[in-house]
């Protein structure tokens, strides 16, 4: 082992004996550029020109020169503060894929009912009839369609109306009898195809009678086309004004008129 470990070792001094040896060379001179001086300026010395002062301010009022930091924007509330927050939020949920994978859809939907339900609307469809239900409707004490203003007991229907607490049949007895107190007066002539506005073209264009027949023909076609529901107290208020106009058209004033 100590053999071998003097043959390498002799080995190594060989190897770095035989190995070149490079001398350090002199850096390489650095090549000079030649200058040359210019020659001195002949010529006639340049003259200054100012801008035309018309022109410099026509310059100066355009806005493309007018080289200003913008104003910064007044302290927003709180209150629009919040709603840009909401918004951001909004636009952020929008841009996000949980909007573009499932919640686009379910607005889609939204949106296709929502112009469904618009559209039978305006086409006055029933929607509770498409769903198989129609709307509970109060049974009438009479056949509404055969009705004769001239024939009906007004005071017992009420006063039965009334008791039943049937309040939309009682706008309406309390209405076909203003109808054939104003025809008894030779205000109107009462056909039953006749509609109610028809009844406001034959009435006299002065004084209140007309205006305040217009209210109460507002008034039932609410309650009786539209289905509006009453209260107790609501019909004392419509029914107040059926009986001040009775006593307004059924007035000796009037009669003599």
């Amino acid at each position: 082992m100590a053999a071998f470990s003097s043959w390498f070792r002799a080995l190594l001094l060989l190897l770095v004996l035989a190995a070149p040896v490079r001398a350090a060379q002199p850096d390489a001179p650095k090549h000079t550029v030649a200058t040359r001086p210019l020659p001195p300026d002949a010529g006639p010395a340049p003259q200054q020109r100012r801008p035309d002062a018309a022109r410099l301010r026509e310059l100066r009022g355009q806005r493309e020169f007018q080289y200003v930091e913008p104003a910064t924007r007044a302290e927003q509330s709180a209150w629009s503060l919040f709603w840009a927050r909401v918004w951001q939020t909004v636009l952020d949920w929008l841009n996000s894929r949980s909007y573009s994978h499932f919640w686009r859809w379910v607005f889609y939907a939204l949106f296709l009912g929502a112009g469904v339900f618009v559209v039978l609307k305006l086409l006055q469809i029933d929607f509770t009839a498409l769903l198989g239900r129609s709307p509970r409707r109060a049974p009438l004490a009479y056949d509404t369609a055969a009705e004769n203003i001239h024939e009906v007991d007004f005071a017992t229907r009420l006063a039965e109306a009334e008791e039943a607490g049937n309040w939309r049949l009682a706008v309406r007895l309390g209405y076909l009898q203003l109808l054939k107190t104003m025809s008894d007066r030779g205000l109107i002539n009462w056909q039953p195809d006749k509609t109610n506005h028809a009844y406001l073209t034959e009435l006299p264009p002065t004084g209140s009678i007309k205006g305040d027949f217009r209210e109460i023909t507002r008034q039932f076609e609410f309650v009786w086309y539209g289905e509006l529901a009453l209260s107790g107290p609501l019909y004392e208020r419509v029914r107040a004004g059926q009986r001040a106009f009775q006593t307004l058209v059924s007035s000796p004033a009037r009669r003599a008129a």
